[in-house]
């Protein structure tokens, strides 16, 4: 009984090259309507004359916290970009889960746009132009030239190992 031949070339393992989530700066406001709704409903709930009126300023509290604090802090969390070898993977949603993925064989160009707030920040949005369809933003990402460096060096290196791949399946067996 013979063994099998050993793979030509090894198998390459998909690797996480980075996460990433929006700019943290977007954090602030809700951070801010919390600690003010909380210093608020310390001071006003309790302290007024009827039981109704201070049940209301709870629940009024309640509500802008929820709304205006939590929630965007929650949304905020429940979007990650991850960058592999291979691809890109955006998964959204907090209940419901939506998960898109762009294999970097596809994308044909990175573009990376940055306003004078992000500039001042040190965010931006990277476009992925992939053809014809509508480019994948990824917005609002920290660092977005250290992310758009490693996209280019992504995209040549996934290039050329398809190129490699693609040699070796045309060479004549020998």
């Amino acid at each position: 009984m013979s063994l099998p031949a050993p793979p030509a070339a090894p198998i390459e393992v998909e690797a996480i090259v980075v996460r990433l989530r929006r700019h943290g700066r977007r954090l602030l406001l809700p951070v801010a309507v919390l600690i003010a709704t909380a210093g608020a409903a310390g001071y006003w709930v309790g302290s007024l004359p009827e039981p109704w009126m201070n049940l209301a300023a709870a629940g009024g509290a309640a509500l802008v916290a929820l709304v205006l604090g939590i929630g965007p802090i929650l949304g905020w969390l429940a979007t990650r970009v991850t960058i592999t070898t291979r691809r890109v993977i955006v998964r959204r949603g907090f209940f419901v889960h939506h998960r898109s993925e762009l294999p970097l064989a596809r994308v044909r160009e990175v573009r990376m746009r940055r306003g004078p707030v992000q500039r001042m920040f040190g965010s931006g949005d990277v476009e992925l132009v992939v053809g014809v369809e509508a480019p994948a933003v990824l917005r609002d990402i920290p660092g977005p030239v250290a992310v758009v460096d490693a996209l280019h060096e992504l995209i040549g290196l996934d290039y050329a190992r398809e190129t490699a791949a693609g040699a070796q399946i045309g060479a004549p067996a020998g």
